[in-house]
């Protein structure tokens, strides 16, 4: 059983469509695959539409933190995406996108970027807007060579010179909103330090007695030792150790279902969750 929980649409900040990254997830031969966009969960019923048989999808967001100035990322799963406190609170997080953006955008041109607001607006679309699609106008006006080498602190990483602040939700927060409306919470990436600064592992343990669930270990931005450092640690604390591939189509290099989740610990996330149940697949729409 393949089972990959942490994927992007253009719902947010991926480059396929729900309908077709369920239907790649199918081709790529997974049986399970979570969309888990960024604070967001607008592309779960296109996703649900084209879902193919033999295919099941768990309903997710990507809650966008920060805890004492350091950035981070919460999967949350299979909760009530109606829970009032927890919509408001997405809501408010993907309000601030759009200016968020077009402060950057200003700090870039400061900086002798030649980038326009409408270049970055149309890479985006009906997205989430996000720093990766920044990143990909300053691909396309040859700045950086690929959207990873936009995230450094020449340019849009956590501290960057072209950074911005965004509102974002304190993760203890988030654990008792998701929990509320009776979802899993699973720690992103936690040891991503390619991706800027992390938080200490003692704040991991300070999550996991406010309810945390657990944390993505296998992904592509941790070492092999850093993967095994984090399934230790998940031991240690009583958490669930996940694997994920956080695919974004052509957006990033990482393919579907390059890093999975055990299945028993798949199991578990659903046994916890109350708020919303996996969706099997029936056969999806016509392409």
């Amino acid at each position: 059983m393949r089972i990959d929980l942490h994927t992007h649409s253009t719902a947010s900040d991926g480059t396929d469509t729900p309908a077709e990254l369920v239907r790649k997830a199918g081709d790529a031969g997974l049986d399970v695959v979570a969309l888990t966009d960024h604070d967001t969960t607008r592309g779960h019923a296109e996703a649900v539409k084209a879902l193919p048989e033999g295919l099941t999808l768990v309903t997710g967001a990507e809650l966008s933190c920060r805890l004492n100035g350091t950035g981070l990322h919460l999967l949350a799963y299979l909760f009530d995406p109606d829970e009032p406190a927890l919509l408001a609170e997405r809501e408010l997080v993907r309000d601030d996108r759009v200016p968020r953006a077009r402060a950057m955008v200003g700090k870039l041109q400061e900086l002798g970027v030649d980038i326009e607001w409408e270049h970055v607006a149309r890479i985006a679309g009906d997205g989430s807007l996000g720093r990766p699609h920044i990143a990909e106008a300053l691909v396309e006006l040859g700045v950086v060579p690929t959207v990873s080498d936009a995230f450094t602190a020449d340019w849009l990483a956590n501290g960057g010179r072209a950074y911005v602040d965004k509102h974002e939700l304190d993760p203890f927060e988030a654990i008792r909103l998701v929990k509320a409306a009776g979802g899993v919470t699973v720690f992103a990436h936690p040891l991503a330090v390619k991706r800027g600064e992390v938080v200490p592992v003692e704040a991991i343990a300070r999550l996991a007695e406010a309810g945390l669930d657990g944390i993505e270990a296998d992904h592509m931005d941790h070492e092999p030792a850093t993967r095994a450092r984090l399934k230790g640690l998940a031991g240690e604390l009583g958490l669930l150790a996940t694997g994920s591939s956080d695919y974004h189509g052509s957006r990033k290099t990482c393919l579907l279902g390059e890093y999975t989740t055990d299945p028993e610990v798949y199991g578990e996330i659903i046994r916890r969750a109350t708020g919303a149940f996996p969706v099997p697949g029936t056969g999806g729409v016509p392409a």
